[in-house]
């Protein structure tokens, strides 16, 4: 297979990524979607981009060292702003550089755009500095312009453009202000800083816009005058590498980022998603732990208790595979919770234990002791369900599986990473509100560390 056959194999499959991409997009709710308005639009954009062939060459550099004069060399006249005083640019400018000796095989309207950016060390700094670095990352082909060696925080920004997969050529700009032998001094410490980032090939020297010069002129007449002239600008050589590498690689450069890009949105997307159904699965497991609680504590017929817990946990285990865009039936829920269940049989029989002492107090006492008994018992049953929807959320988390482990594995992870205290203490306080229980109880960290106990003996 030919080089361009190979380009052109990966340039469809980064715009069927980036078409996937956007599908994933249109599938995702509007909740979803508001975080990632920026990156629908980049995606939009990018299909654009893919669809016409343009290129992205991004300038990027401290104020001053003269990234939009380079554009206005390299594009042979004056589109880019450009001033005496640095940080003229205070956002990006994206300069058409249409070239008659370069085309990007197969699409006959290619053309490259020149983008300027703000100085990553702007006065007013963290807000250009990441504009100037958003642009960057999504460029084709970065430009880095220094005037002099680099310092650290160029050499940071250097590096991050080097480990999100960016070819990067340095520029070392303003050469007519140096000797030869500066310049070549110079270029020697540079490739020294960058060694292993780029090879020394990818250092070119330029001069956009040169300092004016004292010309001494020798009239006819035999008078002399001073004049000052401006030695026109020596981006040849700049000009040269960026073809060079666009013949070589610039259908595989497009191909490569889009596809980069893609994958990242898609991952903040599955970010996004993942935080936001955890959040909804997280209050919606807490809302049904409390009904059952309060069912529960405050039923007096035991057998309807355990049959009204379970219609809970079924219910529970159905809304919180809706979350999850798993639309499970009723009947498949109650038999995922009992799957659960069964790996959890310790819950079940602290629930039965508390469930046996409180019908008991509740029997010889003809009722009086619900008040004592209702709290205790609520929270074991509540807690178990609590269980009962986080191994189902997990299950629903992982495409419907469990990512390799057992449920009973799953179950174990989940008791250690909780934070059981004060889950334990948010289920008592909402099941007082439901019970609207107002006397004194006794505190109930005692049954937490309790159950906690009983169920890391279990797991163990």
């Amino acid at each position: 297979m030919s080089k361009d056959d190979a380009g052109k194999g990966l340039y469809q499959k980064a715009l069927e990524s980036v078409h996937k991409t956007m599908k994933d997009f249109d599938n995702a709710t509007q909740e979803e979607k508001e975080p990632l308005a920026w990156e629908m639009n980049q995606l939009q954009a990018l299909i654009e981009k893919l669809e016409t062939g343009r290129i992205d060459i991004v300038f990027l550099g401290e104020i001053s060292t003269g990234k939009s004069a380079l554009i206005n060399a390299l594009a042979g006249r004056k589109l880019a702003k450009v001033g005496v005083q640095g940080g003229v640019t205070r956002d990006t400018q994206r300069v058409p550089w249409v070239t008659k000796t370069y085309r990007i095989p197969g699409l006959g309207d290619s053309y490259a755009e020149l983008i300027d950016t703000p100085g990553i060390n702007e006065v007013d700094g963290a807000k250009m500095a990441e504009l100037a670095c958003i642009q960057a990352r999504m460029a084709d082909l970065v430009l880095f312009v220094t005037d002099s060696d680099l310092n650290d925080l160029e050499l940071s920004v250097f590096r991050q453009l080097i480990d999100v997969h960016k070819p990067v050529v340095l520029v070392l700009n303003k050469m007519d202000l140096f000797s030869k032998e500066q310049l070549s001094d110079l270029k020697k410490v540079l490739a020294k800083r960058v060694q292993g980032l780029i090879p020394e090939s990818n250092i070119v020297i330029t001069s956009a816009d040169p300092m004016p010069r004292r010309y001494i002129i020798e009239h006819e007449d035999g008078s002399v005058s001073e004049e000052m002239r401006k030695s026109p600008p020596k981006v040849e050589e700049l000009r040269v590498k960026i073809l060079d590498i666009l013949k070589r690689e610039g259908k595989a450069l497009i191909a490569l980022n889009s596809a980069l890009f893609a994958e990242e949105t898609i991952g903040r997307l599955r970010s996004v998603k993942i935080k936001m159904r955890n959040e909804q699965a997280r209050r919606l497991i807490l809302h049904f732990c409390v009904i059952k609680g309060a069912a529960v504590a405050m039923n007096p017929v035991p057998v309807a208790d355990v049959l009204g817990g379970f219609g809970s946990d079924a219910a529970m285990v159905a809304a919180l595979g809706h979350i999850y865009g798993e639309e499970i039936s009723l009947s498949s829920a109650g038999g995922l919770a009992v799957e659960i269940a069964k790996s959890a049989g310790w819950v079940a029989v602290a629930e039965w234990a508390t469930h046996v002492a409180s019908h008991i107090v509740k029997g010889v006492t003809v009722g009086a002791g619900t008040v004592l008994t209702a709290l205790p018992q609520g929270m074991a049953a509540a807690y178990g369900s609590y269980l009962v929807g986080e191994a189902a959320r997990y299950y629903f988390e992982h495409d419907c599986g469990w990512a390799g482990n057992s449920p009973r594995r799953v179950l174990s992870l989940i008791v250690q990473d909780m934070d059981s205290e004060s889950i334990l203490a948010e289920i008592r306080d909402e099941l007082l509100k439901k019970l609207e229980i107002k006397t004194n109880i006794p505190d109930m960290r005692s049954l937490g560390q309790d159950l906690l106990r009983l169920i890391r003996n279990a797991v163990s």
